[in-house]
C-alpha cells in the first residue's frame, strides 16, 4: 500500500514539474527582456585625448523607469566615474539636461523605452564638455546675466512699498517665467551653434521678453536697444527646434518673434 501511494506521489510530482518548467522558463523570457543597453558618451579631460561611447547593461525589472534612475544605478552599481548633473528629479531645476536618442531633454523626465532598442546619452550638443555628461554652461549664463533678468524701475512704488501688478498684466508672463534655464532650446538651435559667441541664443532671449512685457519693468526701451545689432537676436531664423525640445512645453521661438515684433 505505501508503495502504490508513493508511486501516485511520484507520478504527481513529474506532472508538477512538467507544468512548472514551461512556467519557469517564460518567466525567465519575460525577465531577461527587460535588459537594456546604454551606451553612453564618455570623455575625462585629465586622461582622455578624445570621446567615446561606453555601454552597459540593465535590468529594467530593477531599476526607476526614467534615465536618470538608470544613469544613478549605473553610477552606484557598476561604474562609479561616471559623471552628470542631477539634483530635484522632478523636471525642475534642470540640472540634469542631456541628448537622449538624439534629443535634448531633461534625463528625469525621459522614459526608457521596453523596446529593445539602445539608448544612447550624450552631453548638449555644441558645448565644451567638462566631463563625461557635464557640459560647461558658463557661456550660457553670461549670456543670461546680460540680458539683466531682474526688474528695473526709475520711479519709486507710490504706496513706498512695492510695485503692483493687475492679474491680467501677471498673466502675460505665462509661458515665459517658467524657464528653468537648462539650456536644451539653445543648444538645439543651428544658428546658437554657429554664433554662441554672439546670438544670445533662446532661452535668454525668452528672458528678455519675459521682462519687456513685465508691466512693472520700466526699462523696456534700454533693453529693446541692447538687442539692436545684428547678432544678439537676429541670428534667430525661427528654425523653431528650441519649441520642439523644450521639456516644459514653452515656446521661445514665440517669444523672440514677439520682440522682433515690437522693436
Amino acid at each position: 500500500r505505501n508503495q502504490i501511494v508513493f508511486s501516485k506521489m511520484f507520478a504527481l510530482g513529474r506532472r508538477g514539474l512538467a507544468v512548472a518548467a514551461p512556467l519557469a522558463r517564460a518567466s525567465q523570457a519575460r525577465h531577461a527582456s527587460n535588459i537594456k543597453q546604454f551606451k553612453i558618451y564618455r570623455f575625462n579631460p585629465e586622461t582622455d585625448t578624445k570621446s567615446r561611447y561606453q555601454t552597459y547593461e540593465l535590468d529594467m525589472n530593477e531599476c526607476g523607469p526614467m534615465a536618470l534612475d538608470a544613469l544613478i544605478k549605473i553610477k552606484n552599481e557598476q561604474d562609479t566615474t561616471l559623471t552628470f548633473r542631477r539634483s530635484c528629479r522632478e523636471g525642475i531645476c534642470g540640472s540634469c539636461a542631456m541628448n537622449i536618442d538624439g534629443v535634448n531633454t531633461l534625463a528625469c523626465l525621459s522614459k526608457v523605452e521596453k523596446d529593445g532598442s539602445t539608448m544612447v546619452i550624450n552631453p548638449l550638443p555644441h558645448m565644451y564638455v567638462v566631463k563625461d555628461l557635464v557640459p560647461d554652461m558658463t557661456n550660457f549664463y553670461l549670456q543670461y546675466k546680460a540680458i539683466k533678468p531682474y526688474l528695473q524701475t526709475k520711479s519709486k512704488p507710490a504706496d513706498g512699498k512695492e510695485h503692483f501688478q493687475s492679474p491680467e498684466d501677471r498673466q502675460k508672463l505665462d509661458g515665459m517665467y517658467e524657464c528653468i534655464l537648462c539650456a536644451c532650446c539653445s543648444t538645439s538651435c543651428p544658428s546658437y551653434w554657429w554664433n554662441s559667441d554672439k546670438y544670445l541664443g533662446p532661452a535668454a532671449l525668452m528672458q528678455a521678453r519675459r521682462w519687456m512685457a513685465d508691466s512693472r519693468d520700466e526699462f523696456t526701451e534700454e533693453r529693446k536697444e541692447q538687442l539692436r545689432d545684428p547678432f544678439s537676436m537676429y541670428r534667430c531664423h525661427t528654425i523653431m527646434n528650441c519649441t520642439k525640445t523644450c521639456p516644459k512645453g514653452l515656446n521661445p521661438g514665440l517669444a523672440i518673434a514677439e520682440i522682433k515684433k515690437s522693436m
